[in-house]
């Protein structure tokens, strides 16, 4: 911008936007200011021109969504969404970054005005994926021909280091398979990342690739140009499927590092700030009326408009199909509607695996809640991870399983998009050592709150002749740590009931339950104390010298080797998931773990890191400290030492050891 010249309204605007953004990573000393600068016009262009939402009702249903895939350009959605009139002052984008303010480093949900989590690149596009998978089964159960209450598009926003992640080849692969419609990618195509330049790393061709994949591509020369962004984007929403809209820009334009690799991760001069702010004119983070009234005869009206709009129909919705909207209503408030007490029951001839228990399990829900929604990474065969409803394809979208292939990663990203969306509840299934694949996603939806259901089978080495590679060891440690994630790892069919009764009726925790792949015997016991997280499931009629806490299939391993054992001084604590025990009373815990007893034992195939909270000094683990191997699953079972004959020598070694 040359100083002193006239510009129309857009374009002071756009320049507003991107003085707003540095200035507020500037004063945070801290951010990403190359992406602010070279994604505001698109950004600005898509919120004024195209984008749907009010901040009357910004979790309206039928809004239009944006993810920023590229969440370190967080400052420019904020001062966005400021514009926009949603609930963030020029204070909260002063306090860009700082402690405790509703504008961190990168987007979050509890941010008004922000649909999703972002940052951990390549998250973002699968995300949007899922929340358009949630978009059109919904609209084949409400929509009518006259009347129409799910109709939005989803906008995501992805920079060139989303495009090299892994998750995002696998998500684009699925969405273009499906015929993902209403999807619409804007690219900040600026040739730059932190290291260096994109050529150095990476040289293919993302429109054949896209188009390969099954995508619509767009090319917008001049990321600049408001116009040209915005005729492209009209262009998208006539295509057929996903489309993604390259758009080529300049990091860190109308800096001195333009186009430099310095201007992605670091705050700019802060002569560049204060030549951005004179050519703009007024006192730092000020922003003139005209452009607060931009917005106002945009997207605020806009918004607004399409907002009431949607409520006329939806009253003469309720009036004309009373029975589907109340439908709808308990779908908006994502209502509970499976009474598991009597849903199933197991017998004490069943002894199965819990992955089969789980499969019925699954079925039986189904049947009851059709917002029920969810698949497997191409084991939905094995895990039994699959539910009655037909097959999600681009022929039918009102099916409710989900073909997700091997795409692990973004199976679950794509599930955080449909939880995301509001309306259904949602399952993803997998062997339990393919978690690893899925981690970060995993992590994302504890962080966002998302009442997940994950689903893993061949919980253990007792997995048997596949080996070491497809062997948890060290699986269920890594998820038991992370924060808001609930491990239910249940003990027989059962509590595997029980299992998913937590897990169907969370509202802000992801719920991972993990099976045997081995068949294991129904327990007589109390199953409804798993909502306790651990309970006795044999109590010592002497004095209490020893508490073995076990989980899994090892419960009914433990039990019957205490059988071989005359002694009245053991209890055993079966502990499914030390997540929700940790959340009980301390009057509890010491009922179930008293202190005075030092000598406890932890008995599970896993290497039980996360147990050693609960032993003490004197506490004795027997776990698995090394891969598994390839062999039937008795050999395995005696190779590392959990028959009953073994176990129960190491109890009565244990139990005689002097303290």
């Amino acid at each position: 911008m040359i100083v002193g010249a006239k510009i129309n309204m857009s374009e002071k605007v756009v320049s507003t936007i991107k003085t707003i953004s540095i200035e507020a990573i500037d004063k945070a000393k801290s951010g990403h200011p190359g992406i602010a600068l070279s994604s505001a016009c698109s950004l600005n262009t898509l919120y004024t021109k195209f984008i749907n939402v009010t901040s009357m009702n910004p979790k309206w249903f039928n809004r239009d969504r944006f993810i920023l895939a590229a969440g370190h350009g967080s400052s420019i959605l904020y001062t966005i969404l400021h514009l926009a009139n949603f609930n963030i002052s020029i204070e909260d984008i002063k306090n860009l970054r700082q402690l405790n303010s509703i504008t961190p480093g990168h987007p979050e949900v509890e941010t008004p005005g922000v649909d999703a989590t972002s940052g951990p690149l390549g998250q973002g596009i699968a995300e949007g994926i899922g929340m358009q998978i949630a978009e059109s089964y919904l609209a084949s159960k409400f929509n009518k021909s006259d009347l129409v209450l799910v109709d939005h598009y989803t906008y995501v926003l992805c920079g060139d280091g989303d495009l090299q992640e892994g998750v995002t080849l696998e998500a684009i692969s699925l969405a273009g398979h499906l015929n993902i419609q209403k999807l619409i990618v804007l690219y900040d195509s600026n040739d730059v990342q932190l290291d260096g330049y994109v050529e150095e790393v990476n040289t293919e061709n993302t429109k054949l690739k896209f188009i390969s994949c099954g995508w619509k591509y767009i090319k917008v020369d001049n990321g600049e140009n408001s116009l040209e962004i915005e005729r492209a984007i009209n262009k998208a929403k006539k295509e057929n499927g996903p489309v993604i809209i390259e758009i080529k820009n300049k990091i860190g334009k109308g800096s001195s590092l333009e186009g430099n690799p310095k201007s992605h991760g670091a705050p700019l001069p802060s002569d560049d700030v204060i030549k951005f702010r004179e050519e703009l004119g007024g006192e730092k983070f000020e922003i003139c009326s005209e452009v607060y009234q931009e917005y106002k005869d945009t997207l605020i009206r806009r918004g607004n408009a399409k907002y009431k709009k949607w409520l006329k129909t939806l009253k003469i919705y309720a009036s004309k199909y009373p029975n589907d909207y109340k439908e709808f209503l308990n779908v908006l408030e994502n209502k509970p509607i499976v009474d598991f007490d009597n849903l199933i029951k197991f017998d004490k001839t069943y002894n199965k695996a819990t992955r089969f228990a789980s499969g019925d399990i699954f079925k039986a829900i189904s049947r009851i809640d059709p917002y029920f929604i969810g698949g497997a990474a191409d084991l939905s065969s094995s895990t039994q991870g699959e539910i009655e409803g037909g097959r999600y394809t681009k022929d039918n979208r009102g099916g409710r399983n989900i073909y997700f292939g091997v795409r692990e990663h973004a199976m679950n990203a794509i599930a955080n998009g449909i939880a995301l969306h509001q309306g259904l509840r949602v399952f993803i299934s997998g062997f339990f050592v393919f978690s690893d694949y899925m981690k970060p996603a995993m992590r994302l939806s504890a962080l966002m709150k998302l009442p997940l259901i994950y689903h893993f089978s061949h919980d253990s080495i007792a997995v048997g002749e596949d080996g070491p590679t497809h062997q948890p060891v060290e699986q269920i440690s890594m998820l038991r740590c992370i924060p808001n994630f609930n491990v239910i790892r249940p003990c027989d069919a059962n509590e595997t009931i029980e299992a998913f009764k937590v897990a169907y009726n969370s509202t802000k925790t992801p719920t991972c339950i993990v099976c045997t792949r081995q068949g294991v015997r129904n327990l007589d016991i109390e199953h409804k104390n798993l909502s306790k997280g651990a309970y006795i499931v044999k109590r010592e009629t002497e004095e209490l010298k020893l508490i073995i806490i076990t989980a899994g299939s090892e419960t009914a391993l433990v039990l019957d080797s205490l059988e071989l054992l005359e002694n009245k001084s053991i209890r055993v604590v079966n502990m499914p998931s030390s997540y929700l025990f940790d959340l009980t009373s301390d009057k509890y815990k010491e009922s179930i773990l008293p202190k005075n007893v030092r000598k406890r034992m932890v008995v599970e195939m896993s290497d039980c890191l996360p147990y050693y909270k609960y032993l003490g000094m004197d506490g004795y683990v027997y776990g698995v400290n090394t891969f598994g191997k390839s062999a039937n699953i008795d050999v395995i079972i005696k190779e590392f030492g959990f028959s009953k004959d073994q176990l129960l020598k190491v109890i009565i070694k244990y139990l005689n050891k002097e303290d």
